[in-house]
């Protein structure tokens, strides 16, 4: 019997495909698609030559080009439409297509259309990555295969065909690629939900809306896995059809069946069952025990307690979180790119147990930086300031009224050459440096990963 990605795919010829834009993901599904007998479009700002060598893949393959200015005329006349989740869902010349009965569809979408095994997925303002990560790595010590994807490792619809019944997906989800899903995964985890990407969303509650997507669309065999202190995502239990459980380092949830806690003894438990000590986990930052929590409510009842405490005791982290890059002159320097919002700046700074000294700035999402004064009059003794948002941070630190007895310093930079620099002259031996940003990249770097690998090299020159 044919599987549904099997009959997906030969039915794509004939059919005519617009690609919004060429990415990692589009271009192995161009090729894919193309070679199955569809007719495929590609619309794009850049003109051809600025593909470079993949335009002569495009020439080979026989694809049609709606390139530059009026690349968006592509999208007419087609059968379907694959959206690229930086392409706003609710762009005028996409939804003039919804109308018309266009099916508008994304990579992630197809894979959770026509994937054939367990879905888990996590979505949240802050602590996606890691909880997918850890999630995926207690299911791999559990002996399943695991296939990770959506916002964090490679794209699976180009795999579908390859995945198996007894497989589990493991899968990071983005507002951007939640906004238009209509379908829900089988353990769907919302970690919390604060102010991010208000420069897309038009405004807080369809930011939510999208984040909601990843419950709302699940049966009564659906679970739930929701932070309990965020307001936001704690209230997203009205949305749950199937199970709900909650996870909290904070509050007393014990009473609560199959809840993520840490009891009186500093044990990280799932329901009754005690896990791990807080002092044994291998991550830094409290803010990763709720990470944890967070995925042992998600695998609980798939993986045995003892492999839920190997991965905590064993898994240091992922690139761009808290990263150690090295130790000069006894100052410590740590990549935490990953930290685009205030939130997470904040996690990252009550990461330390003394003072630190931080990088922050960058790209302006519309986000208010209100909540960041506090956490960094009583965190930091060195601020360093760059970027589009580098002067309202220094505006909210320096208008807090503490400031003046805090006795932070505050220095300007004009590139991350220069920030770095700034930091080497003016920290001394047991101080700690951390790239904590606060914003996104956007300014001066396509993504955070590229701005963090970008500290580390220039950090490991000095």
């Amino acid at each position: 019997m044919k599987s549904k990605a099997d009959v997906f795919f030969e039915n794509l010829k004939g059919k005519k495909v617009a690609f919004i834009g060429a990415g990692v993901s589009h271009k192995k599904l161009i090729e894919i698609f193309s070679q199955e007998g569809a007719v495929v479009t590609l619309c794009d700002k850049k003109t051809l030559e600025g593909f470079g060598d993949y335009a002569n893949t495009l020439k080979e393959l026989g694809v049609n080009l709606s390139l530059g200015e009026n690349y968006l005329d592509g999208l007419k006349n087609q059968d379907m439409i694959m959206r690229t989740p930086g392409f706003e869902f609710f762009t005028k010349e996409l939804q003039d297509q919804v109308e018309l009965g266009v099916q508008v569809t994304s990579e992630m979408e197809l894979f959770f259309q026509l994937c054939p095994c367990k879905i888990y997925a996590v979505t949240g303002s802050d602590g996606k990555t890691t909880t997918t990560t850890l999630i995926s790595e207690m299911l791999k010590e559990s002996g399943k295969t695991v296939h990770l994807g959506g916002n964090i490792g490679k794209a699976l619809l180009p795999i579908v065909r390859e995945v198996k019944e007894d497989d589990v997906a493991v899968v990071e989800l983005s507002s951007f690629q939640l906004i238009s899903m209509k379908q829900s995964p089988d353990v769907a985890v919302v970690t919390n939900v604060t102010p991010n990407h208000l420069d897309h969303h038009k405004d807080m509650q369809e930011y939510i809306d999208a984040k909601r997507n990843i419950l709302i669309h699940q049966d009564r065999n659906g679970k739930a896995v929701l932070g309990y202190e965020n307001d936001v995502s704690r209230n997203m239990e009205d949305d749950v059809n199937g199970k709900c459980v909650f996870f909290t380092r904070l509050t007393d949830i014990s009473a609560l069946p199959d809840c993520g806690y840490i009891d009186a003894d500093g044990m990280l438990c799932v329901g009754d069952k005690k896990v791990v000590n807080e002092n044994d986990v291998a991550l830094r930052g409290k803010h990763n025990l709720e990470n944890l929590l967070a995925a042992f409510c998600a695998v609980n009842g798939e993986v045995d307690q003892d492999i839920m405490a190997k991965v905590a005791k064993e898994f240091k982290g992922v690139e761009h979180r808290i990263e150690p890059v090295r130790t000069l002159n006894g100052v410590q320097w740590f990549n935490d790119s990953i930290a685009s919002s205030p939130t997470r700046t904040i996690a990252g700074l009550r990461s330390f147990p003394q003072k630190i000294c931080i990088i922050a700035g960058g790209y302006d999402k519309k986000i208010p930086y209100e909540p960041l004064a506090q956490p960094v009059i009583d965190n930091v003794k060195l601020l360093v300031v760059m970027g589009q948002t580098g002067p309202a941070i220094e505006k909210v630190v320096r208008e807090h009224p503490d400031f003046e007895k805090s006795g932070i310093k505050i220095l300007r930079a004009d590139s991350m050459e220069h920030a770095v620099q700034l930091m080497y002259e003016n920290t001394v031996a047991g101080d700690i440096v951390s790239l904590s940003p606060a914003s996104a990249s956007f300014d001066f770097y396509p993504n955070f990963e590229v701005r963090g690998r970008h500290f580390k090299d220039l950090v490991n020159a000095l």
